[in-house]
């Protein structure tokens, strides 16, 4: 039902996103080359909240975490229309984490380390959950840049979460989780390459908000490896972010600067297509995911061996296609000399 809403609404949004000028016309760093209209994130919010209204699922305790997101979806609007400054964006975002972990009090109040025990978080506990939250709004945010990316990315996230919700018995965060995936599945039928509609900073921010919010619902109060579960499920955007900064910060240029480094770029440049960019990294993310499970479900010393085996493979796939820059190659330069000794 939610996924039929969100067909029957995405194109009166679109009708309405090109009636208030609410579009995006084609600039440097854009791919796509005609006038688009956004607001796609409106569709999906809408179409998202009937199914849950609807659904049979205990609401108790959701209401924060759903003014949060209108206040994000308000954020992304405004946004949208007149083009936010980044500190009023943050502004927004920030709103809605307080009213999360403060007034909903979803928060990380404990971990289990290995070898060592359960730490306390204690009065950090807020601003911990709050930077989580705000670091993974702002990774799916920054990865949107082109047709179907951040859509795709969402729905193969949220099934994961889903999925390992489904298998924790949690009887709230499966079938939201379940919901919104619907949601954003219908939408990404209109904005697969090549897009009618994107879904606009209203989207990306409400996507990366539900996800962050799920994923700390879902795996909060764990042990320190189940607490990378949702980082690993969402490792291409935060991976890409990471780069990004160090990317920046080693240019010497502002962190909030763009640019045309991220790993869809660097794809670009390397000659794949749009359409083959945009598989390839959903084919990334379904293998972050896959590792998620994997992880989640490994012994410890299982666990830390999969994450170095993950940590090497990113370090390989970013300097293969040059994240960082073109000339930074540590480890494919030891793989070569390596090679040519053997030789």
């Amino acid at each position: 039902m939610t996924f039929l809403i969100g067909i029957i609404l995405i194109p009166i949004i679109r009708k309405f996103a090109i009636l208030i000028g609410a579009v995006d016309a084609p600039r440097e760093r854009h791919s796509h080359k005609r006038v688009t209209p956004t607001l796609g994130g409106i569709a999906i919010f809408f179409s998202f909240s009937i199914g849950f209204f609807l659904a049979p699922i205990d609401k108790t305790g959701f209401l924060p975490v759903y003014i949060g997101a209108l206040i994000i979806i308000i954020t992304g609007f405004i946004d949208d229309i007149v083009e936010l400054s980044p500190k009023l964006k943050l502004l927004g975002q920030i709103l809605a984490a307080l009213c999360v972990t403060v007034w909903g009090n979803v928060v990380i109040e404990f971990i289990n380390v290995p070898f060592y025990g359960q730490i306390d978080f204690g009065w950090l506990a807020v601003p911990i959950s709050m930077i989580w939250i705000i670091a993974i709004i702002n990774a799916l945010n920054l990865i949107d840049g082109l047709d179907g990316l951040s859509s795709g990315i969402s729905i193969i996230a949220l099934m994961t979460i889903a999925g390992m919700a489904v298998i924790l018995k949690d009887t709230f965060v499966a079938p939201v989780a379940f919901l919104l995936a619907a949601a954003v599945f219908a939408f990404l039928l209109f904005n697969f390459p090549p897009a009618s509609i994107f879904m606009g900073d209203t989207g990306a921010l409400f996507l990366g908000y539900m996800i962050a919010v799920l994923s700390l619902m879902g795996f909060k109060n764990v042990t320190f490896i189940s607490l990378l579960v949702p980082l690993i499920i969402l490792g291409v955007p935060l991976s890409d972010t990471f780069f990004a900064i160090i990317r920046r910060l080693k240019k010497r240029t502002p962190i909030s600067a763009a640019d045309r480094s991220h790993i869809h770029h660097r794809l670009l440049a390397l000659g794949f297509t749009e359409r083959q960019t945009v598989l390839l990294i959903y084919c990334m993310a379904l293998l972050f995911s896959l590792a998620g499970f994997v992880f989640s479900f490994s012994t410890t010393w299982g666990s830390l061996l999969l994450l170095g085996l993950l940590i090497l493979c990113i370090e390989v796939v970013v300097e293969f296609i040059g994240l960082i820059s073109e000339d930074y190659r540590p480890v494919l330069n030891i793989l070569q000399k390596i090679h040519r000794k053997r030789k």
